[in-house]
This record gives structure tokens, C-alpha cells and sequence, in this order.
């Protein structure tokens, strides 16, 4: 045949499997037969049935990071189970769709005013609660008002500091009007913890009932264990192929990828890196290996001695060797950090900021001038924050003995880890799923008053430069902002960031997915459950 002839031939072939009129036998037979090789055929047909998805079946899927004190309360969510629960059993005002495009939810869409201090948000009619109720205006203004005002314990208070008022515009939208302009705030509604839960007569949130109006309903909650759910007829988006949802909570490695292997789960999140290149000779797995704008973070409590000293804080950053982490923990399937919470996959990335390097002679040089020469320091981590995560410590401390520092790394309990260690001790090592923009990240995590400012990091220029870029719509002065706010964080911050990990999970060869997978998450932006499907 010429080349043309297998062109016709394969975009025909392409085409079937796009509508679902050819099986795979027959695909890949007809494939083969062109000249292709089995692997390219594969390929193509891989990207060409995923455009026809089919209904059915339960997803088991084996999430980690699970905790027994875990709530439906949206204002407490901190692990990755309930992220993943989340995204399955609630909806939101907007959404990040696989290729990283902002797209609608039960805002069906939304405007600004010129200077941007005004959002006007239209609900989707379609929206409707799993108890059978339409999603209204008051819903969306008690699910935001949940997080805001003095009394709230929510963690994303911070994100919503800046709203005055929510008003329900009497035609199924809503406006929130803000004190200073936010040019990211539809991508700001995107937080997990800003979902969309039914309003009480007194406008207060129902979100203990765990109702939702996302694609799936909960029929079953065991917190840190299992969730059961069935699939929501009447979500307002595509999607929700499988008609129930097994939601186990798998926090040890090794459990989770044997589950994997032998079939009692359909899909796990982060796989155990070191075990990789064994698990993708199984010809029954596929491997999904994401780059993301998660990070892994090591905060001081800055307000603690001797992180209260910045010599002290940089030394510990001139300890670190990134290249033999990425080696050797994350196996190369991550990018390298430079101590400032903004990554390549940000937008406004300062490219052209100095690495911080490995130097520990530099670092003894601090450490004298701090008059903290053989220090000692207790780095706190659970093997639930990341793949390899006692072992990245681990050689971290071998790192930093170079510039005679002591680091004790202490081991500690999967459950209850981020209510236990994170943000209470001095030290600890953690996970940051990606967020959108550099304003959302540094909102939650670096703002003076955030209640997940983990190194307790107070710098006025750095809030003063924070607030600014929020209303500037000049995107180059924008990114000078953020390139300055870089620079104060890695040179002043609390914070260790060695690198951003890729999002590498796993599932059984039927289960398939679009061509693009999410990057704000792990499993497709938290999204599996709706956006995948078995192979028919």
C-alpha cells in the first residue's frame, strides 16, 4: 500500500474507534496489517477509543492519605483521600479541566467588571443536589460565606479574605464583589475546600449530611477507611461512566500496589517510585507519570528557635543535594525546586532566579554567623507525605552532615499526621497538591495571616508585593511582582523546597482515560472517578 492508502486506512481505522463500530481485536488485527507494529497500534487506538467512552461497572480505586479524624466539613479538608472523595461527591464553581483550561461546573459561566473587584457568577439550571434539590443562589452564598468572617476555622479563610459580599442577583447568578481587584478568582474557586453543599433556612452550610451535586452520591462513609458511592443521574456535566465508586483508603505503599497487582483495586494513587520500573513490565498496568505543580516542602516555624534565625534557615537550604534526591528518591520524575513555592507549571515562572546549591561550606558559614555551629534539628515525616519520603529525609541528614549539621529524622504515624505534625512542629516535610496560579498558592501557604502559613513566615514586602499583584491586570508588571515575591521567599522563607514531584499512579489495562490528564491533582485533577471509564 502507498502511504497514502495507510493514511485513509488509519484514520478510518482511527474513526471506528472513536464511534465504538470496531472492536479492539479487530483494530488492532486491521492495524497490524497496515504495516503498523503492535505497539504503535496500541497507541492509536488507545487515543482514538478514548474519545468513546462506555458505562458500567464499579471503580475500585486505592487512594493514600487517609485519616480517621478526616470530616465532610469543606473548611477541614487537608488529606488526599478527601480531595479525591471531594471531587467525586461535591462539585464546585468551576473546574480545571484535563488540559489545565478553567472550565465550568455549576457556574455555567462568568464575567468581571473593568477593574475586577466584581465576579458575577451564573448557575447552571441544571445543577441539582443528590436529596433532589436544584442548586440555588443561597447555596452558593452559604458555601462561600462557610469559609469567611472572624469565627470561621476554615483553612481557606485566607483565599476569601478580600470578599465583601456575595449578593444573590435574583436571576439564578450570584456577584461577589471584592474589597481590591483578584483577576484569578475564578480560578480561585477551583480550591478544594470551596464546594458547593446546600444552605440551612438560617443560610448557614448543611455539610454535615455529606449532600453534594457532584457526579457520584455517597451511599456509605467510613472516614479514613472506605467510601461507597453510586452514580448521580442527574449531574449537570458529561461524565460519571462507572455507575459506583469504591473509595478505599490504602495509606501503606506496599498494600496498595499489591492491591493493584493482583486486582483487588482498579486504580491507586502515588505509586511507591522505587518499585517503578518493576511494575511497568506488568503487562496488566498502565502507568500514568504527570509533571505538576505539587511540591514537596519542608517548613520551619520561623517564630522557632533556630529557625528564627534566617542564616540558620538558609544554611539548612544550602544542605540539601536536589540532584541526588531526584535520582535517587524521586527517580527523576520531578522538577527541581529552588525554595520559593512557584513552579514551571505556573504561570508568571521566574526562570531566570539563581539556583540555590548545594554548598555546604557556605552553609558552615552561616551557621557561624548565627553562632549555631554543630547544629541539631529534628525533621519530622510519615511515609504517607510522598513516595520515599523517610528515605529522602533520610539522605537529607547524610547531605547536611557535610556542613556539620545534625538532622534526626523522626518517623511519625500516617494517621493523624497533618492534624498532629503539620503546622504544629518545628519541622516536619509535606505534600502541596498543584495549585493554578502563584496568588492562590502563596494566598494559602506564605499570606501573614493564612491559616496554613506553614513556616509561620512574616514579611512585610512580601504581603504588601501579594496584595498588589492580585489586582494587577499588566500581566509583565504582574510577573515582576512575583519574580521579587520569589526571590523574598527563597532568600528570607522558612520553607525547604527540594523539588516538585510528577503525579505517578497507576491502573489495571481496562480502565482508560482522555488523551490529557489534570495536573492540579493526582488521578487526572482528582477526577478519575468521573472522567474515566472501562474499556468496553
Amino acid at each position: 500500500m502507498t502511504d497514502s492508502t495507510d493514511k485513509v486506512l488509519m484514520d478510518r481505522l482511527a474513526e471506528a474507534a472513536r464511534t465504538g463500530s470496531i472492536s479492539r481485536r479487530s483494530f488492532m488485527n486491521y492495524a497490524m496489517a497496515a504495516g503498523m507494529t503492535s505497539t504503535a497500534a496500541t497507541g492509536l487506538w488507545t487515543t482514538s477509543a478514548k474519545a468513546a467512552p462506555t458505562r458500567g461497572g464499579t471503580f475500585r480505586l486505592g487512594a493514600h492519605d487517609g485519616n480517621t479524624s478526616d470530616t465532610h466539613d469543606p473548611g477541614t479538608y487537608v488529606t488526599f483521600s478527601m480531595i479525591q472523595l471531594v471531587h467525586t461527591f461535591r462539585s464546585f464553581l468551576t473546574l480545571i479541566e484535563p488540559d489545565g483550561s478553567l472550565g465550568p461546573d455549576v457556574a455555567s459561566e462568568w464575567s468581571a467588571s473593568p477593574d475586577a473587584k466584581e465576579w458575577t457568577f451564573k448557575i447552571n439550571d441544571r445543577a441539582t443536589f443528590h436529596s433532589g434539590n436544584k442548586v440555588t443562589a443561597a447555596d452558593v452564598i452559604a458555601s462561600m460565606n462557610h469559609h469567611r468572617g472572624d469565627d470561621t476555622t476554615s483553612a481557606a479563610k485566607a483565599l476569601l479574605a478580600d470578599v465583601e459580599d456575595i449578593v444573590d442577583n435574583g436571576d439564578n447568578s450570584v456577584t461577589v464583589k471584592l474589597g481590591s481587584g483578584n483577576a484569578d478568582l475564578p480560578w480561585l474557586m477551583t480550591d478544594y475546600h470551596l464546594p458547593i453543599c446546600p444552605a440551612n433556612d438560617d443560610g448557614t452550610l448543611n455539610w454535615q449530611s455529606g449532600d453534594g451535586c457532584g457526579p457520584y452520591k455517597l451511599t456509605n462513609t467510613e472516614f479514613g477507611v472506605s467510601y461507597s458511592l453510586v452514580r448521580h443521574d442527574d449531574w449537570h456535566l458529561e461524565g460519571a461512566y462507572f455507575d459506583a465508586i469504591e473509595l478505599i483508603v490504602l495509606n501503606d505503599p506496599n498494600a496498595r500496589q499489591t492491591a493493584l497487582v493482583t486486582g483487588d483495586v482498579d486504580a491507586i494513587t502515588q505509586l511507591e517510585l522505587k518499585t517503578l520500573a518493576l511494575l511497568q513490565r506488568d503487562p496488566n498496568i498502565e502507568i500514568d507519570n504527570v509533571p505538576s505543580a505539587a511540591a514537596i516542602t519542608m517548613p520551619m516555624l520561623c517564630d522557632t528557635a533556630p529557625f528564627d534565625n534566617v542564616d540558620v534557615r538558609n544554611a539548612l537550604k544550602l544542605s540539601v543535594n536536589r540532584d541526588e534526591l531526584i535520582e535517587k528518591i524521586a527517580f527523576g520524575a520531578a522538577t527541581m525546586g529552588n525554595d520559593f513555592h512557584h513552579s514551571p507549571a505556573m504561570p508568571y515562572w521566574p526562570d531566570d532566579i539563581e539556583q540555590t546549591p548545594y554548598d555546604p561550606d557556605q552553609a558552615k558559614s552561616l551557621l557561624a554567623k548565627a553562632g549555631a555551629e554543630g547544629l541539631t534539628v529534628n525533621l519530622s515525616v510519615a511515609d504517607s507525605v510522598y513516595s520515599g519520603a523517610v528515605d529522602m529525609c533520610v539522605l537529607y541528614a547524610e547531605h547536611a552532615k557535610a556542613a556539620g549539621i545534625t538532622i534526626n529524622v523522626n518517623r511519625e504515624p500516617n494517621d493523624g499526621y497533618y492534624s498532629d505534625v503539620w503546622l504544629k512542629k518545628p519541622w516536619c516535610a509535606v505534600q502541596w497538591g498543584a495549585r493554578p496560579t502563584p496568588d492562590v498558592m502563596y494566598s494559602l501557604a506564605y499570606k501573614d495571616d493564612a491559616a496554613w502559613n506553614e513556616s509561620r513566615w512574616q514579611n512585610e514586602r512580601f504581603n504588601e508585593l501579594l496584595l498588589q499583584a492580585k489586582a494587577e491586570l499588566d500581566d509583565t508588571k504582574r510577573a515582576e511582582m512575583y519574580r521579587e515575591m520569589a526571590i523574598l521567599a527563597k532568600d528570607d522563607g522558612g520553607t525547604v523546597i527540594p523539588f516538585f514531584p510528577n503525579f505517578v499512579y497507576a491502573r489495571r489495562k481496562n480502565v482508560q482515560h482522555g488523551p490529557d490528564l489534570a495536573a492540579s491533582w493526582q488521578m487526572d485533577g482528582a477526577r478519575a472517578c468521573s472522567r474515566w471509564w472501562f474499556e468496553g
